[in-house]
């Protein structure tokens, strides 16, 4: 193999992408033929019904090698406004509250009970991974994003709760990715649509924002995604996902993280925005970026592929990735499920969480 080629798949293996469709569509079999990414993200624009989706996954599957580690197979459903396997499209998934709602009966063991029985279903449909929980803290009312897709406006409720969620994911199976670093809670912007920047101190970040993602790391949570935004007391001028201080000395260093971190989706506003395929690879290498999420334009991802090839692979990035897809259990080479595992347990949680 030339060292071009290798530098080639190596850049491919620091991209999770996604695509349109209901089925694989050509060009990302032949993204994947190329130089194949480290896995896929699925949203509700890929799925009609719970045998379609399983159906899906098992053919993204068979784009990688049975004899080598997991591609990874993610989704978002964390409950409430973000779930992706929803109704009417799936009605038979387990239907979980946002977060807000599920921590409020204050019970961590039913919160870890919810993440078990989705984890479940999620293993037998042919996830690996969910992007969830959320550690971020509730703490600005105005808050346009985050709001009720955090367990709770105190870091002390967020510990409690997101941890017991993503225990649950664990004892499923399912790889938990907390998100998103060092703290999307307290911002008044979306950064889908455009460049939060906090002023805080570091001594405020210390004592709200990180506190969950200190638990995570103590807990040894596999994945953490980043945030979007600028922390001007740590980098006034890049968002932590690009920045060379924010994750490799906060979460790197001072927090002791040597899991994956997951960039945000690279095709929102706060970062398409400013800065080319060129820039993204530059600044997400220098902070120790190892997967880079590019949730829909195939070609965008390309484009960052091949700035990430030039730069040469990163030993530690490559490191972490095999790890992590080494860690995730491959479901979708199992035959799909049907009618979902664990009825009578999915019933029963349903009825309590209704009966508050």
């Amino acid at each position: 193999m030339t060292p071009a080629r290798a530098a080639l798949e190596a850049a491919g293996g620091q991209l999770v992408v996604g695509f349109d469709g209901e089925a694989v569509p050509e060009d990302l079999r032949r993204f994947v033929a190329e130089a194949a990414p480290a896995g896929v993200v699925l949203f509700g624009r890929n799925v009609r019904s719970l045998a379609q989706t399983a159906a899906l996954l098992r053919e993204l599957r068979a784009l990688w090698p049975t004899d080598g580690p997991a591609p990874l197979l993610a989704v978002d459903q964390e409950g409430g406004p973000v779930r992706r396997l929803k109704a009417p499209d799936c009605p038979e998934v387990l239907q979980l509250p946002a977060a807000a709602e599920l921590a409020s009966r204050g019970e961590p063991a039913l919160t870890e009970e919810a993440g078990r029985v989705l984890g479940v279903e999620l293993a037998a449909i042919g996830f690996n991974l969910d992007f969830a929980p959320v550690l971020d803290v509730d703490s600005n009312p105005a808050n346009p994003i985050i709001g009720r897709r955090a367990f709770g406006k105190d870091a002390r409720s967020v510990v409690e709760q997101a941890l017991a969620f993503a225990r649950g994911l664990g004892r499923a199976g399912i790889l938990a990715c907390g998100k998103h670093f060092p703290g999307h809670g307290d911002t008044a912007v979306d950064s889908h649509l455009t460049l939060p920047r906090l002023a805080h101190s570091l001594e405020r970040l210390r004592a709200v924002e990180l506190v969950p993602f200190a638990a995570a790391v103590a807990a040894r949570l596999p994945a953490l995604m980043t945030a979007h935004i600028v922390f001007e007391a740590l980098d006034p001028v890049w968002p932590a996902t690009l920045s060379p201080r924010v994750l490799p000395e906060l979460l790197r260093g001072e927090l002791g993280f040597d899991g994956v971190v997951f960039s945000d989706d690279l095709e929102m506003a706060a970062i398409a925005a400013h800065h080319d395929a060129r820039a993204i690879a530059e600044q997400g290498r220098a902070a120790t970026v190892d997967l880079f999420l590019a949730c829909r334009d195939l070609e965008r991802a390309a484009e960052l592929r091949d700035a990430l090839a030039r730069l040469g692979p990163s030993a530690d990035a490559g490191r972490r990735v095999l790890a992590l897809r080494r860690a995730a259990a491959d479901h979708a080479l199992q035959p799909a499920v049907s009618p979902l595992p664990e009825r009578a347990a999915a019933a029963a949680l349903a009825r309590r969480l209704a009966s508050a």
